[in-house]
């Protein structure tokens, strides 16, 4: 991700329901700002792999997501730090990501293991999940402090390899229904 990001995304970010469930808000200037920075620093530690979904047909930028907690050592990586544009949302552009990312891990990074983690709170993130298969693994009470100083609890969602080709059919049979696959990821 470069500084140049920070306009695209400024965009679509400043609407205040999309950071409600995030560990930080970047709804703002100095948020967004900071979001990117942050992200950036991550990478470079190589610590992260951040990316944003880009509309193909367009060149809109939708949204982001990045790959984190990775254990080469374990085979496993987490998917997260998802937003969309509002205008994005319900769109499908989630279920192609997810799928790009999913198919990214379990078919070139040969990992055995592919993480989510969620705010208890925030139903529709769960019920993505695990409309795509992702297995509920449990809850980790008072995790982590949330922008606004709630104590988040935090539940974890997990797709193994031997799940990935069930996982993969369900993406794509969503993906299928919803207004077209005309998105794809970009490494930030």
């Amino acid at each position: 991700m470069e500084e140049s990001d920070v306009s695209a995304l400024s965009e679509i970010a400043f609407d205040t329901n999309i950071w409600r469930y995030f560990v930080s808000n970047a709804g703002s200037d100095a948020g967004i700002r900071q979001y990117i920075n942050g992200m950036v620093a991550n990478r470079s530690r190589g610590v992260m792999i951040p990316f944003t979904i880009v509309e193909a047909g367009t060149g809109r930028v939708a949204g982001s997501s990045a790959f984190g907690n990775i254990s080469e050592a374990d085979q496993r990586v987490e998917i997260g730090w998802s937003w969309l544009g509002t205008a994005f949302q319900g769109t499908g552009v989630n279920t192609n990501a997810k799928y790009l990312m999913l198919r990214y891990a379990f078919e070139v990074l040969a990992c055995e293991r592919v993480e989510f983690k969620t705010d208890v709170l925030n139903l529709r993130a769960r019920g993505a999940l695990s409309k795509i298969g992702a297995v509920e693994e449990g809850v980790l009470r008072s995790h982590t402090l949330m922008h606004d100083g709630r104590r988040r609890d935090t539940i974890y969602y997990g797709v193994l390899r031997s799940e990935w080709e069930t996982v993969s059919g369900r993406l794509l049979t969503l993906g299928a229904q919803a207004a077209g696959w005309e998105y794809e990821l970009e490494q930030l």
